[in-house]
């Protein structure tokens, strides 16, 4: 099954325990965590001592999504706060391979993210060494974009990529997902889709996660 990461972009940020407790019955298998610094992307949103409080409150694995002009500054910083996948932007990292592999060899998972108007080709020479790979589905930046229709193609794109390379990097992707369209994405290839206000925008977060989960399970 594709599994389910709650992004706690869209959560009520006084309640953050809480949130995080629901969508752990729905089923969900990772958080994931939205750093944005207002220069990468046009928006700021949270940072180290969030995933520090976090790691202690859920035994689910910590997403932290580095959407940050500097990645390579902090990626291991947020390994040591608790985080156990950290992903850096292809568009902000002039040493990309550098950050990846410091990530892994802080123990945690290391992802690599791209943008949608980033060719697959910026992934070639990285993609040996990525445990990951985030497919951005809306422009980085803001919860409860729409889906970008070509990301979908691009998706299948990144799928052939990584198997005719004999390579394991997981696909993710993150952005507009929903109900109506989860099914298509996991056909499509994603392993692991991040979901902001489509499960806590809901008034039942707990039920969303349920019911994006079971949207996907005919393409086990």
């Amino acid at each position: 099954m594709t599994e389910i990461a709650p992004s706690i972009l869209a959560a009520d940020f006084a309640r953050l325990g809480e949130a995080i407790a629901a969508v752990e019955r729905g089923g969900a298998s990772i958080i994931h965590i939205d750093v944005m610094d207002g220069h990468f992307v046009p928006n700021i949103t949270m940072g180290l001592p969030v995933v520090q409080s976090l790691a202690r409150a859920t035994r689910l694995p910590l997403d932290a999504h580095l959407m940050i002009a500097e990645p390579a500054r902090y990626a291991v910083r947020f390994v040591e706060a608790g985080a156990r996948m950290v992903s850096v932007h292809v568009e902000a990292d002039a040493h990309l391979h550098r950050t990846v592999t410091e990530i892994k060899r802080r123990g945690a998972l290391a992802g690599v993210a791209i943008n949608p108007a980033t060719p697959l080709n910026a992934l070639e020479e990285i993609l040996p060494y990525a445990d990951y790979v985030v497919l951005m589905s809306v422009n980085p930046g803001f919860s409860g974009q729409r889906f970008i229709p070509t990301a979908l193609e691009k998706l299948r794109r990144l799928r052939r990529m990584i198997s005719e390379r004999g390579l394991t990097a997981r696909i993710e992707v993150d952005g507009g997902i929903e109900r109506d369209n989860v099914a298509e994405v996991a056909a499509a290839g994603a392993q692991i889709v991040v979901a902001a206000t489509a499960i806590f925008g809901a008034d039942d977060p707990e039920e969303a996660v349920r019911q994006l989960r079971s949207a996907t399970v005919q393409w086990v």
